[in-house]
């Protein structure tokens, strides 16, 4: 479970145990007999037998105490299933097991992303007043001061995750201008404030360049980047968006690049004002070639956008423009990659769009101007979870 429902559900049944136990808390990988194969949110997959005397209790996502609880026997649970364990002695034995199934995970993850788009809004932030408990964002060309208040939950995106599960408690402080930021709460009637129940924050980088080598053994690819001139290895993971431009449509895009920037490269306003680096992804996963797209539920909240509707159309066409997978892309390759802050030689893809020659030779300063800052957080996305839900299973941004 994650948060403060899952403690005060496992409490009742940890504050009982007269002897340690380990705790698993994972995704249901297959169901054998009387063992659970379950890959854990740290990424390893441990088998745990349950024997009669386990506990198996099935409760509903968010729920903060057992009550209403029913019980099911170990052939009641299917892969998929969230699961919440006491084990003990090696191999382990359930004595206790908490489960959300696949299908409540997903209605609250759907009910979240609904909540997110009728109650969120997001952009880059602008300023930050941490002693005065406000931010304010560009949602579009739109200022929008967001407020919070004690009860506000903040979050930040990990250096090297694109994940929300991976997300860190917060504080306003640490929220800087340039930030991608999603907010849900409550709008007023102009929609130019915002008190927010929940707030995530982001920073992420552009890169833009030639690829050096590649290594699929380790999902990984190394690109020299045009602006600093030094090689960054990029990791491709399975929330990783892999696109490939047509040769017609990046002649287009390059053609807008040389009139944005008066006919020079790199000068005047350039890709950043013509465009707005708009996600514009797939919903449930199979968008990417690679697996399931970042960000969880503020699908085209306020997602940045350039006035006049240039990040719209990048995100359509970045949409519809086929997936590929990391052993399509090849040594000479020309890509724009949008990843996690990560390190200097080190990230994680967000996305990554190959066939962009056309559009780094019409733009000099390469990866600065190719995408502009603004990185929608949660510009349709798909199912990661780790916030709102029990174990992990409920969707937000």
């Amino acid at each position: 479970m994650g948060g403060v429902a899952a403690l005060l559900v496992w409490s009742a049944w940890a504050g009982a145990q007269a002897a340690p136990a380990n705790r698993i808390l994972g995704t249901v990988v297959s169901v054998t007999g009387d063992t659970l194969a379950v890959k854990t949110d740290a990424g390893t997959t441990v088998d745990v037998t349950v024997p009669g005397t386990a506990k198996i209790l099935k409760t509903v996502p968010g729920q903060k105490t057992l009550a209403g609880a029913t019980t099911l026997v170990v052939t009641d649970i299917q892969p998929g299933d969230r699961v919440l364990m006491l084990a003990r002695g090696t191999p382990p034995s359930a004595t206790v097991i908490i489960v959300n199934t696949s299908a409540d995970v997903a209605a609250l993850q759907q009910k979240q992303r609904e909540e997110w788009q009728l109650h969120g809004v997001g952009g880059i932030v602008k300023s930050v007043d941490a002693a005065g408990g406000s931010v304010t964002i560009l949602s579009g060309a739109k200022p929008v001061a967001i407020h919070s208040t004690p009860s506000t939950i903040i979050r930040r995106y990990a250096p090297d995750s694109v994940r929300f599960s991976d997300a860190q408690p917060s504080t306003l402080a640490a929220i800087h201008p340039g930030d991608q930021l999603q907010a849900r709460g409550e709008k007023n009637a102009a929609g130019t404030e915002l008190t927010a129940d929940e707030i995530v924050t982001g920073s992420f980088r552009n890169i833009a360049g030639l690829i050096t080598g590649t290594d699929a053994s380790k999902g990984t690819f190394t690109v020299k980047d045009w602006m600093t001139k030094k090689a960054v290895t990029i990791h491709v993971t399975a929330d990783s968006d892999l696109r490939r431009l047509d040769a017609t449509t990046a002649e287009t895009i390059a053609a807008r690049l040389r009139a944005a920037g008066g006919g020079q490269a790199g000068e005047g306003g350039g890709h950043g004002s013509a465009w707005s680096n708009q996600q514009g992804r797939t919903e449930s996963g199979g968008g990417t070639g690679q697996g399931h797209s970042h960000g969880q539920s503020p699908e085209g909240s306020g997602a940045h956008a350039n006035p006049n509707g240039g990040g719209n159309d990048l995100a359509r066409i970045l949409a519809q423009s086929p997936a590929i997978h990391l052993a399509d892309l090849h040594k000479g390759d020309a890509v724009v990659v949008v990843a996690t802050s990560g390190s200097a030689d080190s990230a994680t893809a967000i996305r990554v769009v190959s066939g962009v020659r056309p559009m780094l030779e019409a733009s000099a300063r390469g990866s600065q101007n190719m995408f502009s800052s603004a990185w929608s957080l949660g510009g349709g996305s798909s199912s990661d979870s780790g916030a709102g839900g029990d174990m992990g299973g409920g969707g937000t941004p």
